[in-house]
């Protein structure tokens, strides 16, 4: 029974600060769209950002509202739109003070914070 007891009591604890780091990921995703939205929104171009595209472990594209993904670790250039119309749906429900979205990628569930600039484009990253 003292067992089962610590078992249960390790499982609660390695939860909670898995629930912890979950959260300090998202906080950290979506400091660093807000970020670059606030900067390409006093006079930066997507393209101060080619960088972003290579972030670890969250790494940052930038859209235009056409479905272009001008900053992208593989698609840039491409059409979100035509390569994959369901993830191009989520992140067009950006809005310019932020949102979560959820869609699926190459059979994989990604939650992305997705934020609008003045001008139109979109800045996501996410999991």
């Amino acid at each position: 029974m003292k067992k089962y007891a610590l078992m249960m009591v390790v499982l609660v604890m390695g939860l909670s600060m898995a629930a912890g780091v979950f959260a300090a990921d998202k906080d950290a995703i979506k400091m660093q769209v807000d970020e670059i939205v606030m900067a390409m929104d006093g006079g930066k171009t997507a393209a101060d950002f080619k960088d972003a595209a290579k972030k670890e472990p969250y790494y940052v594209y930038i859209m235009e509202e056409s479905g272009t993904l001008v900053v992208h670790p593989s698609l840039e250039g491409k059409s979100l739109k035509e390569a994959a119309a369901p993830a191009y749906e989520a992140v067009m429900k950006a809005t310019p003070e932020g949102a979560w979205v959820m869609y699926e990628w190459k059979g994989a569930e990604k939650n992305a914070y997705v934020r609008k600039t003045k001008s139109g484009e979109i800045v996501g990253s996410g999991y």
